[in-house]
C-alpha cells in the first residue's frame, strides 16, 4: 500500500499543451517551481498555501521567509546583538598554582 506524503503547497499553472499542478513541501520550494514555471512561458501560474489561499504570480513575495521563520541556531537573541559574551582566563585543574606561598603564623615549637 503506497503511503500519502503531505505537500501542504500547490502549483499551478498552464501552458500550450495543458495545465500542470505539483506539490511542493514548502513555501521556498513552490515559490522557487512557480518562478521556473513563469520563466518557462506558463501562464496563469499560481500557488495554493495549506489554508487554502490562491497566490497569483503578483502576490508571490508574500511567501518570502521572513527574520523570524529563520532556523533557531540561526536567529540572533537582543542580548547577543548587544553585548557579547566576555571571554574567561581557562584554569586547569592538574595545572600547579602559580601564587606565592604566602605568610602563615608560627603557633609555636610542636611537642613531641
Amino acid at each position: 500500500m503506497a503511503r500519502a506524503t503531505r505537500v501542504p503547497y500547490l502549483v499551478s499553472g498552464t501552458d500550450e499543451y495543458g495545465s500542470s499542478n505539483l506539490g511542493r513541501g514548502t513555501a521556498a520550494v513552490a515559490l522557487r517551481l512557480a518562478r521556473k514555471l513563469l520563466r518557462e512561458g506558463y501562464m496563469d501560474v499560481r500557488i495554493c498555501t495549506p489554508r487554502g489561499r490562491l497566490l497569483q504570480s503578483d502576490e508571490f513575495d508574500e511567501l518570502k521567509p521572513k527574520e523570524s521563520d529563520m532556523a533557531k541556531g540561526r536567529q540572533r537573541s537582543n542580548r547577543e546583538a548587544k553585548k557579547p559574551k566576555k571571554e574567561k582566563a581557562k584554569v586547569i585543574a592538574a595545572a600547579p598554582s602559580r601564587k606565592e606561598a604566602a605568610w602563615q603564623p608560627d603557633f609555636g615549637a610542636k611537642k613531641k
